[in-house]
């Protein structure tokens, strides 16, 4: 985006210089001194939230790392609750057909989202009480007002502090990658939580409660990639159309809030309008219900990513080659597919 200036600027020749009068770079003692105040503000900043939100995940992973500790096989239903959700984030990553992301930016936007699910635990934690009061109403509204908004912008935010900066991030069809990535990282965090609370409360039969939960959360998670790949997707449409970038944000953020609702407030009451219609049970009218409500969502990411790809081909077939984004001389070479 073109840089505005200011009225003296736009009327002055190039040899006049305006420091301080409508222009400014750091040039003496004191300019140095606060470009290196603020870059500390920043960055202390930086380091105060990434600390907090450690020191949050390291006491939520307390009782899961207890556990393990007790009895390593619940590691292995840790990791499997997650492989459906990794599987599609794999095949999303795999659909981008421009370049090649670094694995240090997805590994750390993994871990981010890992980091700030923790204030989507808190934010669900203090806030649901209030809504509770109201009965299911109030339950439908704790969904779409809180839990579907929190922890898709927690996800996106995974993405937009760091991965979003990079020059590597130059396609729109990156945003769905590190989306999708985020999504893998809140699912991964989430779901250990839940397997390890739902092992700790069971009395008896703790091998078959890890099944039943690692089943249920591995059904999940891959919600959890769709919904943020597709705000990911409107995240890297945004970078590219900056006069707009705001609203395509909230665009996506509001899509994928409400879909993420969506299937929290229905999917209690689908399988149970299943079971009095057809001769199933709960669990099968369940699994039955979360794979038709993602695929129906997944399609509508799907239909996004191809057009693009569609797009992009064709746009290479017109020009014989692949098309680039803006670069220098000093950013490394494309790796093409």
């Amino acid at each position: 985006m073109k840089r505005r200036r200011d009225p003296v600027e736009r009327a002055s020749d190039e040899s006049t210089d305006l420091q301080d009068v409508s222009t400014w770079e750091p040039r003496n003692a004191l300019d140095r001194l606060s470009v290196a105040t603020y870059n500390g503000i920043a960055y202390g900043l930086h380091a105060i939230i990434i600390g907090v939100t450690l020191a949050i995940t390291a006491f939520l992973l307390v009782q899961p790392g207890l556990l393990v500790l007790e009895d390593p096989w619940l590691a292995l239903f840790f990791g499997l609750s997650v492989v459906p959700a990794a599987l599609l984030a794999a095949f999303i990553w795999y659909s981008d057909i421009t370049t090649n992301e670094p694995l240090g930016l997805l590994v750390a936007t993994f871990i981010l989202a890992v980091l700030f699910a923790t204030f989507a635990a808190i934010v669900n934690s203090v806030t649901r009480p209030y809504f509770e009061l109201f009965g299911a109403l109030g339950t439908i509204f704790f969904f779409f007002l809180i839990v579907g908004p929190v922890e898709e912008t927690v996800k996106l935010l995974a993405v937009r502090v760091f991965a979003y900066r990079s020059d590597t991030f130059d396609a729109v069809i990156d945003g769905a990658v590190y989306g999708a990535i985020a999504g893998l990282g809140f699912a991964a965090i989430e779901n250990t939580i839940y397997v390890a609370g739902t092992v700790a409360e069971a009395q008896v039969g703790t091998l078959a409660a890890a099944t039943d939960i690692a089943t249920q959360r591995a059904l999940v998670g891959p919600g959890h990639v769709i919904y943020s790949a597709i705000a990911g997707y409107y995240l890297g449409l945004a970078k590219f159309n900056r006069e707009y970038a705001g609203p395509i944000v909230v665009k996506g953020l509001l899509i994928a809030a409400f879909v993420h609702a969506t299937y929290n407030t229905t999917v209690g009451i689908v399988p149970e309008i299943l079971t009095s219609l057809y001769p199933i049970g709960f669990g099968v009218a369940f699994v039955a219900y979360v794979i038709v409500f993602d695929l129906a969502i997944g399609y509508y990411l799907y239909r996004k990513i191809a057009r693009y790809r569609r797009t992009y081909r064709e746009i290479r077939g017109d020009t014989g080659d692949a098309p680039s984004p803006e670069r220098t001389e000093f950013d490394p070479p494309i790796r093409q597919r």
